[in-house]
């Protein structure tokens, strides 16, 4: 090699030690919120439609959009329970039939629950998120190269990746001055979810509200949704923005009697916290909770003598949790954390 080759050679290997991040697969964002529009948040839940999943994703999406009403909506989060990839894109091909593929986000997890009640297998949620009082930003970022790695062994090596997923997916998502919560739907099981939030952090800082949880990690089953199709090994970024409040807060439990009061504790909590109206709750929980149940209600009956059974409920349970973690494990400055064992609530109201 000539002095001249040898010398671009090593130019190309500084300028690429030095370059950013490349960008996220794909964004999009919606109508921004006008101020003193109307927040509209409603949740569906079907359960026990196994044989068709296109027509449960068609039923499940015309029923939010009957609840919706008038309100436009600006996305979709989906948490469903059902079996391989050709049964979760056909749910989602069926969503899409009533409701617009671009706004269709979320992601597999190990089952709902509602003010209705709770769900296992072969079944969907749908939060719908409207309004003009309300805008929405997402991202998608893929090819993370976690998915293979080994939680306990390939740590340092799961950290390294997931903080440039976290802060790639993060800085993706256009920005307003009105953000107000950040939504991480991602491949990444706890504990390796805590870096995910913390290379988001690194864009949004540590005090902003960032809450989510990790995609189910069973075999067939760890998938990511953005514009109604599925993606592995991927993290989803959904901002909000608008001139609605934001309340949060999380429990750890590890048996019954833990899990329950928890629930009870945290959501108490973050009902206290919220200033004006509350309009709806998102509760981010752990499968390994509900494990410890014999009767998966009693948590949720525990989450309404704090809540009522009248504000809407959007709860799912994950692979891994992200919101306010509990005390023994909190940082001071630091709002979100990725973790397991927790329940985080948001509350938003106005």
């Amino acid at each position: 090699m000539n002095r001249f080759a040898l010398s671009i050679g090593l130019l190309g290997i500084v300028l690429a030690s030095i370059a950013p991040a490349r960008a996220a697969d794909d964004r999009w964002h919606g109508r921004p919120a006008r101020p003193g529009g109307d927040v509209v948040l409603r949740i569906v839940m079907l359960e026990d439609a196994d044989e068709d999943p296109a027509a449960a994703g068609r039923k499940a999406a015309e029923m939010l959009k009957e609840a919706m009403g008038d309100a436009p909506l600006k996305a979709v989060l989906v948490s469903e329970v059902f079996e391989g990839l050709e049964y979760k894109q056909k749910l989602l091909d069926g969503i899409g039939t009533v409701i617009e593929k671009n706004i269709i986000l979320g992601g597999a997890t190990y089952g709902s629950y509602t003010q209705e009640g709770c769900t296992d297998f072969d079944a969907v949620a749908l939060l719908g998120i409207g309004g003009d009082g309300i805008g929405v930003a997402a991202a998608l970022v893929t090819g993370q190269g976690t998915a293979k790695l080994d939680r306990v062994k390939d740590l340092d090596r799961m950290r390294e990746l997931l903080h440039v997923a976290g802060e790639r997916v993060a800085r993706a998502v256009p920005k307003t001055q009105r953000d107000q919560l950040l939504i991480l739907i991602a491949n990444a099981h706890a504990p390796s979810n805590r870096f995910l939030v913390e290379g988001a952090q690194k864009v949004v800082g540590p005090e902003f509200p960032i809450t989510g949880g990790s995609v189910n990690v069973n075999a067939g089953q760890t998938y990511a949704y953005f514009r109604g199709k599925a993606y592995e090994d991927a993290s989803v970024a959904v901002m909000l923005s608008g001139d609605f409040n934001v309340s949060m807060a999380g429990g750890k439990g590890m048996d019954e009697e833990t899990v329950v009061a928890t629930a009870r504790e945290a959501a108490a909590e973050a009902l206290e916290r919220a200033r004006g109206k509350p309009l709806a709750v998102l509760a981010f929980n752990c499968a390994g909770r509900r494990s410890q149940l014999d009767d998966y209600d009693v948590e949720l009956a525990a989450t309404q003598e704090a809540l009522g059974k009248e504000l809407p409920l959007f709860g799912l349970y994950c692979a891994g949790e992200i919101g306010p973690v509990d005390e023994s494990e909190r940082q001071a400055g630091v709002l979100s954390g990725g973790t397991g064992w927790h329940v985080m609530y948001t509350i938003i109201s106005r």
